[in-house]
């Protein structure tokens, strides 16, 4: 019996990504970190900053992304986001630069409590990468 559904990840420059023989995806939804399997129910749901997991029969791949949304429906995953990075091509200058901004963005006098728990959220992230 096939496992097996499409991942598609878009972002404004390009189509980042297109799988379609995933096991499992597992992303940062403002509810919890949520699974996903072949069959699984329609959602929408945002994206908070964390960790994209591709599970695939050839191996696992992993993604830091900082917002977005994701659909799931007909055994298609969609996530369009503004900031994903490969966590292969992610090195430690572009961590620190990413913590960097994140702090700055807390330390605004104007941030209001969503956003100043989604920059938590991100710092918390990046820090665990670092």
């Amino acid at each position: 019996m096939n496992e097996e559904f499409k991942v598609e990840i878009v972002n404004p420059e390009k189509s980042f990504l297109v799988k379609e023989d995933v096991l499992e995806a597992v992303v940062p939804a403002f509810e919890g970190e949520m699974g996903i399997l072949k069959d699984h129910i329609s959602i929408i749901s945002f994206l908070k900053p964390g960790i994209i997991k591709i599970i695939t029969k050839s191996g696992d791949e992993n993604y830091y992304v900082e917002d977005g949304i994701v659909e799931f429906k007909n055994n298609n995953l969609s996530i369009l986001t503004s900031s994903i990075f490969n966590l292969l091509e992610l090195d430690k200058s572009k961590i620190q630069d990413l913590l960097k901004l994140a702090e700055e963005d807390l330390n605004k006098s104007e941030i209001n409590d969503q956003a100043k728990y989604l920059v938590d959220q991100k710092i918390e992230v990046l820090k665990n990468l670092n």
